[in-house]
């Protein structure tokens, strides 16, 4: 939604301003630059992108625009479900644990879960660490090496729409100035019209540079922006993960061993000590109830 607004606010101060100077609106107004601009920018786009990375380019902006990042609350239900696995791991048979790893869909915490549940890297990020945690035969420095290594993965996959984005809007001002010069190239063709026709394919050019640079920074670098921290909160779930993880392993309790994990969240969206106490006992049955 802020997206959405700050486009308003950017589109109507700079089409105001220049009606307000007496500039005619329907001059900006010319669809063969824009074909020429848009057109280029997306075969640069394509070429230069593997489809899957176009396709996740496309559900990247759907979730920058969207705001679909998590909340406080899907923090929240990461840390119960970790807390309830951990209880397992404590206190249960390594058979007994397996059954829920092996296969969440079918378990019971993870059921008590279903966001997590739904995404299917967060929740195999989750058992496969769990599995190498209950067959007891690697060390934390190993497994913590391991974890980093598969976050640095999934943030080089996570990222690709944000660079791929970046590359198009450091573009833009160029192929706006490929749009101008092919506008003028039109306009020395009529040198012998009135100087009315002349200036209007001038102008008309000159909307080409200023589609490019105002493509650029004014949308396409902003929503790069947006992607990349929409995208980098959504990863702290990760780290959260390992923190929690590897507290286990070294030894402190599973409702200690969250607080860990509770101190990776940003700031703005981190529960209270007691708001994470509350979600865990519950163990998120009372919220599924609701």
């Amino acid at each position: 939604m802020n997206f959405v607004i700050g486009l308003v606010i950017s589109f109507g101060s700079m089409l105001g301003g220049y009606a307000a100077l007496g500039g005619r609106l329907h001059t900006l107004v010319q669809p063969f630059e824009f074909l020429i601009l848009g057109g280029a920018a997306l075969g640069i786009f394509v070429v230069a992108n593997p489809i899957p990375t176009i396709k996740d380019t496309g559900k990247a902006i759907v979730e920058a625009i969207a705001g679909q990042e998590p909340k406080q609350k899907d923090f929240l239900d990461l840390l119960s479900l970790l807390h309830s696995l951990m209880r397992e791991m404590r206190s249960k048979s390594r058979g007994e644990v397996e059954a829920h790893i092996d296969n969440p869909a079918e378990s019971e915490i993870f059921l008590a879960h279903p966001k997590v549940l739904a995404n299917k890297v967060l929740a195999g990020f989750v058992c496969d660490y769990c599995r190498l945690i209950i067959i007891g035969s690697a060390r934390h420095y190993e497994i913590e090496a391991l974890m980093d290594e598969e976050i640095h993965t999934l943030t080089y996959d996570k990222l690709k729409p944000y660079h791929a984005l970046n590359m198009v809007g450091d573009g833009l001002p160029a192929l706006g100035i490929v749009a101008a010069v092919l506008g003028i190239i039109h306009a020395m063709g009529a040198l012998d019209q009135g100087p009315e026709v002349l200036g209007g394919l001038i102008g008309a050019a000159l909307v080409g540079t200023f589609s490019g640079i105002f493509a650029s920074y004014g949308i396409v670098s902003p929503l790069a922006a947006k992607i990349k921290s929409t995208r980098q909160k959504s990863l702290r779930q990760f780290t959260l993960i390992k923190q929690t993880l590897l507290a286990y392993m070294n030894g402190a309790m599973p409702q200690i061993a969250v607080e860990f994990g509770r101190k990776t969240i940003p700031a703005k969206e981190r529960p209270t000590i007691d708001e994470v106490e509350n979600e865990t006992t519950s163990g998120g049955v009372d919220r599924q109830a609701a």
